[in-house]
């Protein structure tokens, strides 16, 4: 089965810090990063891991004209761009954490998934050997997950006990 993602900057920045970025190549089948994203991330500093992932997938960047339906919700450059690319191109589903940006994707009946999402696809896959491992360096690195709703994605989906 093809798996075609569009990636926000989000993801990509979160797993990009703890070396995890291989992820999103290993569990899709196609990958495009819209310009807007590639952009946000390049205004950070060359030293972070977030920018050397975002080079390993420059072959993927993108660019996006944004549908006039999306621009208003008033999201972010990125959100509105990869939210507008998966609207024209059939089959892609949208990978970003930012709440209204899901909504605004479900709106549209677009398949979304997160960051927690792409962990647990991978313990799933075997491609890691523990989710609460990568769950928590995600945490050590600041990227907020409430961890009540860790706590059950992990039981219900890996059989893993957050600890």
């Amino acid at each position: 089965m093809t798996e075609r993602w569009i990636l926000n900057a989000s993801p990509l920045i979160a797993l990009g810090r703890i070396g995890y970025a291989h992820l999103f190549s290993e569990l899709s089948t196609v990958i495009a990063i819209p310009r807007a994203v590639a952009d946000e991330i390049k205004a950070g500093s060359t030293d972070d891991p977030a920018y050397r992932a975002l080079m390993n997938y420059a072959h993927c960047i993108v660019d996006v004209d944004l549908a006039p339906e999306v621009l208003t919700w008033d999201l972010g450059a990125g959100e509105t761009a990869v939210i507008s690319y998966a609207l024209t191109q059939p089959g892609w589903k949208v990978i970003l954490d930012d709440a209204m940006a899901r909504k605004c994707a479900r709106s549209f009946d677009l398949q979304t998934r997160g960051t927690l999402a792409i962990v647990i696809m991978a313990k799933r896959r075997a491609l890691i050997p523990s989710a609460t491992e990568v769950l928590h360096l995600l945490l050590k690195a600041e990227f907020r997950l409430d961890e009540k709703v860790i706590r059950e994605a992990l039981l219900r989906t890996v059989g893993e006990e957050w600890r």
